[in-house]
């Protein structure tokens, strides 16, 4: 890291515990790389005082935050300001502090995206079974919907909340919604969405693989500690691509069985790489590029398999 000088920007990100993050490491090789006059740190807040630490960086001139478990349905109540994505999704993850407001966005249908074109640059939109039912899964759902999909079904091992995620989507996705004024990814978004979205939504208790272009996984299952994701990959045709959003280990046993059926495999930590761009562009007046050197340098010391 270069020179840090009282001029600083500054930024961070607010979990419980936060040492496990590796935002860190890929925000502070960025600034190493464009020569910025910045740092990027851990928050670690205990719930219940989220909203002290925030007001806290706020007034000792950090320009914003990223926001992990537990706090984002707090950052989210607590944001002055939500961009068109973040009011879909019903979640932020990205706060920008101006002129003592919080702006808050949503980067990580725009992560999941950009790492979908990354690796499956032929996936056309087509049907897409989701696995899961959690804030991820609901970001997903909106970027893929926004992208054209003419079918999405949620599995979920609670039924409920698939349901009410599914409800969720329709109720915030039928709604003719502005582009704000502060909106990082108002180039890659629709600034309104037409009354009739042309998507079925539905849920299913098994996964409907056959005829799906597209396998998405926001599951915890095949994290390391975690059980396995088992499912039986072969009704899918040979030009689906496969998804998961789990990044450790690096290749779960989901994308080396798809990977053995000659499938295409789009691994998670990608995704955390692509949804940091908005969020370093905003805070530090940076577009920065995803490569090789920046996966290998936030890779370091994560398991393999």
């Amino acid at each position: 890291m270069g020179m840090i000088t009282g001029k600083a920007r500054v930024a961070g990100v607010f979990g419980w515990p936060a040492g496990h993050s590796r935002s860190p490491h890929l925000h502070n090789h960025w600034l190493a790389r464009y020569g910025i006059d910045g740092a990027y740190v851990p928050l670690p807040v205990p719930p219940g005082q989220f909203e002290a630490a925030l007001r806290g960086v706020m007034a000792a001139g950090f320009r914003g935050a990223n926001v992990t478990i537990p706090h984002k349905e707090a950052a989210f109540a607590l944001c002055d300001e939500r961009d068109a994505f973040a009011t879909r999704a019903g979640a932020v993850n990205t706060l920008v502090f101006e002129a003592g407001r919080i702006i808050g966005s949503n980067t990580d249908g725009f992560g999941f995206m950009a790492n979908l074109a990354a690796h499956a640059p032929h996936w056309r939109p087509g049907p897409v079974v989701l696995l899961g039912a959690g804030g991820a899964a609901r970001a997903i759902a909106v970027a893929l919907i926004e992208a054209g999909v003419p079918e999405l079904v949620v599995v979920n091992r609670n039924a409920e909340r698939a349901e009410a995620l599914v409800a969720a989507l329709a109720a915030a996705l039928q709604a003719p919604l502005h582009a704000p004024l502060h909106a990082p990814l108002a180039a890659a978004l629709p600034a309104t969405l037409p009354a009739t979205l042309g998507v079925v939504l539905r849920t299913a208790a098994a996964p409907p693989l056959a005829g799906a272009t597209l396998l998405v996984n926001t599951t915890s299952l095949g994290m390391a500690g975690q059980p396995p994701l088992e499912i039986d990959l072969s009704p899918l045709a040979p030009h689906a691509v496969v998804a998961d959003a789990v990044y450790v280990p690096r290749e779960t046993a989901l994308l080396a069985a798809a990977r053995a059926r000659g499938l295409t495999v789009v691994p998670g930590l990608g995704m955390l790489l692509h949804q940091a761009r908005p969020g370093f562009r905003l805070w530090f007046g940076v577009d920065p590029v995803v490569d090789q050197a920046l996966h290998d340098a936030v890779a370091a010391g994560l398991p393999c398999s």
